[in-house]
């Protein structure tokens, strides 16, 4: 490990948590200007984590450590989460220590931890999102292992550094199957991410809330570091998506002048990935709890396909 690529890591990570609120300000912005409405303020998710922080805590009386813990081992999650994806170069560190599978491992950590939370304090809103938590992630989990291990089968290796390094850095080839795994990767990035049409991240209805109802018991710092985990997790899937299907601009190992250009590569892209999400949510609608199977049963499918594909196409 050199000085250069550990700054690299440190970069990657200061990015990630510095952009990640941002990247969910655009995606609003868009989704009101495509809904012909006023849109909100670009740094509206800043101000609101800042105004949460300054505030008081408040915790329930039967609350258990596992309550007051869950919001800081999330928000590490995700941090963690951001310091494997190489969305700058592929020259990190902290990845030859845990690849893909460890990724999800990850996501799935902050999703049990989340979903104690909800249910320690006995609410029933925050029980019944657990259980839809858990739900989605029991269908979302299976798909997003089998798309990254269609680009494990082309590289070679389960590391993210090396299957970017594969789909980037070599001459220029056309892999079918990224096709299927890359629709898939999309419907299981909208289920994870809470977004329409599994769930709808600005509903008032507690009856249809997943992940907004497993936080109604928190506040101030606590719901700071949730709101911004939350927005760290679309931006580490929306590096996952560019990593394995729109690599170009990520600077290899080694070249540190193509890493001049590799942050507003990336700041372009994520700019892309939002307008699309905001309209993917625009031209959909809410499926029904009992309907998820159906999207993500297709989901896994699709990947499983794109696995197929692989193998027996060879690409």
């Amino acid at each position: 490990m050199t000085i250069a690529s550990f700054l690299t890591q440190l970069l990657e990570l200061a990015i990630a948590v510095a952009l990640a609120p941002l990247l969910v300000g655009w995606v609003n912005m868009c989704r009101a200007w495509l809904q012909n409405k006023s849109a909100p303020s670009l740094l509206l998710p800043y101000r609101t984590i800042r105004k949460l922080f300054m505030k008081d805590a408040v915790v329930a009386q039967s609350a258990s450590p596992i309550f007051r813990t869950t919001p800081y081992i999330v928000f590490g999650a995700m941090c963690c989460a951001a310091a494997i994806v190489p969305s700058l170069a592929t020259d990190l560190p902290f990845a030859q220590a845990a690849d893909a599978i460890a990724l999800v491992g990850l996501f799935a950590l902050a999703r049990v931890f989340i979903a104690l939370a909800a249910m320690d304090i006995g609410t029933a809103f925050g029980a019944l999102g657990a259980r839809r938590e858990m739900f989605v992630g029991f269908l979302a989990e299976p798909a997003l292992l089998m798309v990254l291990f269609t680009a494990s089968l082309i590289s070679g290796s389960t590391s993210l550094p090396t299957i970017v390094d594969a789909l980037a850095h070599r001459e220029l080839a056309i892999y079918p199957s990224l096709a299927f795994a890359g629709v898939a990767f999309t419907m299981v990035s909208l289920a994870e991410n809470a977004r329409i049409p599994i769930d709808n991240p600005s509903t008032h209805l507690e009856l249809t809330m997943i992940h907004e109802a497993m936080v109604l018991e928190y506040s101030a710092r606590h719901l700071a570091l949730l709101e911004w985990a939350s927005a760290l997790k679309l931006f580490n899937y929306s590096c996952i998506g560019l990593a394995l299907f729109f690599p170009f601009g990520i600077a290899a190992a080694g070249d540190w002048l193509a890493l001049i250009g590799a942050a507003p590569a990336l700041i372009f892209k994520l700019a892309i990935g939002g307008v699309a999400l905001a309209f993917i949510e625009t031209l959909s609608a809410k499926l029904r709890i009992f309907r998820a199977p159906e999207f993500l049963g297709t989901a896994f499918l699709l990947a499983v396909l794109a696995m197929l594909v692989n193998l027996l196409l060879g690409g």
